[in-house]
Parts: C-alpha cells; sequence; structure tokens
C-alpha cells in the first residue's frame, strides 16, 4: 500500500496452483491468478493534512531551527573572538604606556644623579628616585604578563590546540585599538535586530510549527469520510472434471486449461468486478483531538506573548548596546583632554624643577598621572570598540547564550 498528497492506494497481484482429493471439486489442479487495485481517498479529515505530513512539516521547521542556532554560536563565537583580540592588542598598547612612564622616571633618575653630583641636589632624593623606577618596572612586568594570557585567550580561540606549535605560535595584531567616532542610527539597528536576531527567528519558527500542529488537530476534529474504489481482475484455469447427472455425479471426461489461459484473461479484462463505497464516521460528544486543538491553540497564544516580550527585549537590548557606544565615544573624548591636560601639566613641572622652583616629589606624581590618563584613555578606546563589536553582535544573537 502506498500513500500521498491524493490519497491512498495499494496494487496486489497474486497467483495460487492447488490440488484436492475432494470429491465435490471440479479442479484439480486447479491454477488461479488475480489482480486488485484499491483506491482510498480522505475527503475531509486527513485530506488536506495528515500526521505523517504533520511530522515531516514540523520536523523541516525544526531543521531551520537548528539552522538558525548554528548562526546563533556563529555571530556569538565571533564576539567571544573580536573582544579577545582587542584584550590582547589593548595589553600591547598598555605595555607601551608602562614603558614610556619607565623611560620617564629612569630620566629623571639621572637627572637626580647630575643634581647630587654638583650639589645642587640632596642624596635623599637619588632614594626616591630609585624607588619610583622600581615600581614603574613592576608594572612594564605585569603588563608584559597581561599581554602573555591575552595571547593564550585569543590562541586558544583560533588554533588547534592538538597542534604540536599551540604554545609557541605569537600572534601580533595588525591592528592597534584606535578611535573612529561612529553615528549610530538607533530606529534602522533596531529593525534590523527585530529582523534577524537569532532568538526572535527560533521563536517565529516555533510559532510556524505549532501552526501546523493546530492545523493538524483542527482538521482531525472533522468527520471521517472517505471514499474508495475497488478494482479486480481474475482467472481460473487447470484440469476441469466433466461431471455427469447427479449430485455430485460421476466423472465423464475431463478439460485443461493453461496458465497462459488464466493471463489471458488477466490481461483482457475478462471478468472485471469492481466496486465504489462512500464512508463516513463521527465520534459522539468530546473527542480527545478536541482537546489536544485547545491545548495547541493555548500553548501557541502562549508563544505569540512570549515572542512580543522578547521583542521588547531586543529593542531594550539594543538600545543599551547603543548607549554604551555612546558613552564609551564620550568617555574617550574626555579621557583624550585628560591625557593632554596631564602631559602639558608634566611639562610645566619639569621646566619648574629645572628652575629650582618644584620638587622631585612633584613631577614624579605628575609622571603617574601621566600614566594613569594614558592608560584611561586606552581602556576608553578599547571600551568603545567592544561597544562597537557588541552593536554589531546584538543585531545578529543575544549577547548572552539562551536556553530554549
Amino acid at each position: 500500500m502506498c500513500s500521498s498528497d491524493l490519497g491512498n492506494y495499494s496494487l496486489s497481484w497474486d497467483n495460487s496452483r492447488q490440488t484436492t482429493n475432494n470429491a465435490f471439486a471440479n479442479f484439480s489442479p486447479q491454477t488461479r491468478s488475480a489482480f486488485a487495485f484499491r483506491f482510498e481517498q480522505p475527503l475531509a479529515r486527513n485530506f488536506d493534512i495528515d500526521s505523517v505530513r504533520q511530522q515531516v512539516l514540523v520536523g523541516l521547521k525544526n531543521r531551520e531551527i537548528a539552522d538558525i542556532d548554528l548562526q546563533q554560536t556563529l555571530a556569538t563565537t565571533s564576539r567571544t573572538v573580536r573582544h579577545a583580540y582587542w584584550d590582547l592588542a589593548f595589553a600591547l598598547a598598555s605595555l607601551q604606556v608602562q614603558q614610556q612612564s619607565l623611560e620617564l622616571a629612569q630620566e629623571s633618575l639621572r637627572n637626580t644623579r647630575a643634581r647630587v653630583d654638583i650639589g645642587t641636589t640632596p642624596p635623599i632624593d637619588i632614594v626616591e628616585a630609585e624607588a619610583e623606577v622600581a615600581t614603574r618596572q613592576e608594572a612594564v612586568i605585569l603588563a608584559q604578563a597581561q599581554i602573555e594570557t591575552s595571547e593564550d585567550a585569543l590562541r586558544a580561540l583560533i588554533f588547534n590546540p592538538t597542534a604540536p606549535d599551540f604554545w609557541t605560535i605569537r600572534i601580533e595584531p595588525t591592528d592597534i585599538p584606535r578611535f573612529e567616532p561612529a553615528a549610530v542610527n538607533l530606529d534602522g539597528v533596531i529593525r534590523t535586530a527585530l529582523d534577524r536576531r537569532t532568538d526572535l527567528l527560533q521563536s517565529r519558527k516555533s510559532l510556524e510549527a505549532n501552526d501546523v500542529t493546530i492545523r493538524f488537530f483542527r482538521n482531525q476534529i472533522l468527520p471521517d469520510v472517505s471514499a474508495s474504489v475497488d478494482y479486480g481482475l481474475s482467472g481460473l484455469g487447470g484440469t476441469q472434471f466433466l461431471r455427469g447427472t447427479g449430485f455430485p455425479g460421476p466423472i465423464v471426461g475431463q478439460t485443461t486449461r493453461g496458465f497462459g489461459s488464466v493471463l489471458g484473461d488477466i490481461f483482457t479484462n475478462a471478468y472485471p468486478v469492481w466496486t465504489v463505497g462512500l464512508n463516513v464516521s463521527y465520534p459522539l460528544g468530546s473527542s480527545v483531538q478536541q482537546a489536544n486543538l485547545a491545548k495547541a491553540r493555548v500553548q501557541y497564544t502562549q508563544a505569540q506573548t512570549q515572542l512580543k516580550n522578547q521583542e521588547l527585549q531586543v529593542a531594550a537590548q539594543v538600545r543599551n548596546a547603543a548607549r554604551q557606544v555612546s558613552t564609551n565615544q564620550q568617555r574617550v573624548q574626555t579621557t583624550r583632554v585628560s591625557r593632554e591636560l596631564a602631559e602639558r601639566r608634566l611639562e610645566a613641572e619639569q621646566r619648574k624643577f629645572a628652575a629650582g622652583t618644584s620638587t622631585s616629589f612633584v613631577v614624579f606624581q605628575a609622571q603617574r598621572d601621566l600614566a594613569v590618563a594614558r592608560n584611561n584613555e586606552l581602556r576608553a578606546i578599547l571600551d568603545f570598540n567592544r561597544s562597537l563589536v557588541d552593536l554589531d553582535t546584538v543585531q545578529q544573537a543575544p549577547l548572552v547564550a539562551t536556553t530554549r
């Protein structure tokens, strides 16, 4: 038996040969061939959809959901890699800041020693300068360690850990943390997120799967009306007994009809038999199908409400990501001004120190303030670039993995 969107049909062909010692039999041996065709078409229930088609359609939706889940994994993985890249770039830039600060301290130490040699500065100032150099050497060592830590994190994301040179591969970022002001079209990014977000797409596909289920259960509460057509052909042969009068009558002779003649009856449509039927059935009272339909409708309504809440959450997440971009952009501008002012203050204190109107303590403090200002600017630029990555990702996938 086979089934299709047009109904169910079956074909059969039987051949048999039979011998008997029954005194009432008219054939022995007897050969028989029969061909039968049956077609059954549902007219109400299972006409538009049945359990097999429902499972196929739901399976297709589940496959689409799996494809979307893969897209989400790719988007979140890309975000993680880009963040790790910018962390490494920041660590390298931070090392340069610490090295510059160390060079300033070493230069101050050399100047202090020269002043002590000529007697214009007390020897105790050398101790202060050496302590400052040691402190900044420690900052350089910590910055170098942070580079290795960031490099390991990025290496684990992009390289094969089974490679023999996995731990010796050096990673040198080609881009340094940079600041390029960005204008965010808030309405545009929200529309993009509502159209492309993987969690919303998954929820919509789930709604489509629920809609298929509702369609199936709605069909199942219809009356079971089906039309059927049966068509058959048969042929009979073998050794036929010729009987005289009486019952069952003595055998007075016999004739033989070969199997070829039997097949000839089939192919020439000699003895056709056909029937047409219409079957109607309908359960009295409530049915399981009605309960399933009511349950599916409630689940569909709940899913619709959940989707609306998701859309609201997505819009809020995108607005927050855009706000972070704007905030970090202002931070970069502010920290840049602070760094420029710290550079000017250090220059002024160095001139005053050279003129004898300032102390080495004040100079060292200005150097520390400059190092902090430079690091703050670098951190603001890093956060700005990370927020751009987050804004790009939040339009495609949730920033935090969701469970379904």
